[in-house]
């Protein structure tokens, strides 16, 4: 299977498993299109893939991300992964400053959804968008109230998304703990207490945790899915 001839849109792209999915588009054949908040970084992104363009944008602002589409074109799958999971994400329902944490709903579910409004416009009628959630959806811990209603958030939107916007496909891929340059700063004994019980006890390199918005990208059957990708999280 490839991707040649497709036009990928990544926000989110320049760092991450964001580039990881635009360097495995790439190399299967698609023009990508990445797009972020900072300058500096997605003209490095762009300098690292054959075939790629970037532009900024920010999430937060709604007339920003339709700027940012008015000027794409039409093309085939949209992928988002922008987003901060640290600060009042993890912390106790006691301890909310709840400025932060509507700040943080800002980007990773009102910004998704502005993203999906003007982005589905333009997007091929065969075509994909996947969004992003994680483990703690589905596994939630002491101190985790908010990134646990965000990720179920973004899952019951993605499924709405998938009856609202048919033919086009929408998912999401729900992610544990992935090894991005910011994770690798933190302790090594803390990621190892995270992973340990893990059937596969480690954490996903970016490429792997990116793998699956490219099957999703690439399997015409699938739709309001969400591929979880945690190392057997959901197991334990």
């Amino acid at each position: 299977m490839s991707l040649d001839d497709k036009r990928v849109v990544v926000i989110g792209g320049a760092t991450g498993v964001g580039f990881g999915i635009a360097e495995l588009a790439s190399e299967l054949g698609a023009t990508i299109v990445i797009g972020s908040t900072n300058e500096a970084k997605v003209t490095a992104a762009v300098e690292r893939l054959p075939n790629a363009t970037g532009h900024t944008v920010d999430l937060r602002d709604e007339a920003s991300v339709a700027v940012f589409f008015e000027g794409l074109g039409a093309f085939d799958h949209l992928a988002i992964t922008a987003g901060d999971w640290g600060g009042p994400m993890f912390v106790s329902a006691r301890d909310l400053d709840l400025t932060q944490a509507r700040d943080l709903l800002n980007v990773r579910f009102w910004g998704a959804l502005a993203a999906v409004k003007h982005g589905s416009r333009i997007v091929a009628q065969n075509g994909s968008i996947t969004l992003t959630s994680g483990i703690i959806a589905h596994r939630p811990r002491k101190g985790t109230p908010v990134a646990a209603a965000i990720g179920g958030a973004i899952e019951h939107l993605a499924r709405g998304l998938a009856m609202d916007l048919a033919p086009v496909r929408v998912n999401a891929v729900s992610l544990g703990l992935i090894l991005t340059d910011i994770v690798k700063q933190m302790p090594e004994a803390r990621m190892q207490a995270m992973v340990a019980a893990l059937p596969i006890p480690r954490g996903a390199t970016p490429t792997e945790a990116a793998k699956a918005y490219i099957y999703l990208m690439l399997n015409d059957y699938a739709t309001g899915q969400i591929l979880h990708v945690d190392g057997g999280g959901l197991l334990i």
